[in-house]
């Protein structure tokens, strides 16, 4: 096998396979190793066009339903960051329009150019490609604070019979979206971004 080395998908242990065909298990763990994810490509596409698909009624449907004496009110996400910013609460306007718009678009942009970029043999811009995978982890982090925002804004919005508040009908869609980019994030294989590079370099000899 030469100098080659697979990483250990469950603790990350870098190791020596025992063969191309059975790399053999993890040292550490007893994890069974493997050079390359099985069908990632085709897994991780699945999963961000789920996301994609339930992106849209997250953002038609109102996710946030509030219950006066007076009146009902359901506001859907852009409507909710416009109330907050006229009534003053722009830093939690912000925070609704980063978390609800723009990290969910972002991670689903970013996992499908990734995905493009592999499928085209693309070698240029490995290291570009590998910034962006990282950056989908780390925003990934923060994937569920839209939805803690909107429970926050349920539990402080309690003041019965004056007026109450639930979550509405694209809340769980927006919990899916979450879910699901998480997945794709996990199943997408991030030696892919390197696999055209070491090919052109055996060929190359």
């Amino acid at each position: 096998m030469g100098k080659m080395i697979v990483s250990c998908q469950t603790c990350g242990l870098l190791c020596r396979p025992a063969a191309a065909v059975e790399p053999g298990r993890c040292p550490r763990c007893a994890a069974e190793l493997a050079l390359r994810r099985h069908a990632s490509l085709q897994r991780t596409w699945a999963l961000v066009v789920a996301a994609a698909i339930c992106y849209v009624p997250a953002n038609l449907l109102p996710v946030l339903t509030t219950n006066t004496l007076r009146s009902s009110e359901s506001d859907t996400v852009l409507g909710g960051v416009i109330y907050l910013y006229t009534t003053g609460s722009w830093p939690l306007a912000l925070i609704v329009l980063i978390a609800s718009v723009m990290i969910p678009v972002g991670k689903l942009g970013a996992l499908a150019y990734l995905l493009i970029s592999i499928q085209r043999g693309s070698v240029e811009g490995s290291r570009k490609r590998t910034r962006v995978f990282r950056a989908v982890e780390f925003i990934g982090r923060w994937s569920m604070l839209d939805v803690f925002v909107i429970a926050f804004v349920v539990a402080l919005v309690q003041l019965p019979p004056a007026m109450t508040a639930q979550p509405g009908p694209g809340v769980p869609f927006f919990a899916a979206v979450v879910v699901l980019t998480m997945f794709a994030a996990l199943s997408f294989d991030p030696r892919l971004i390197w696999g055209g590079f070491a090919e052109r370099r055996q060929r190359d000899g």
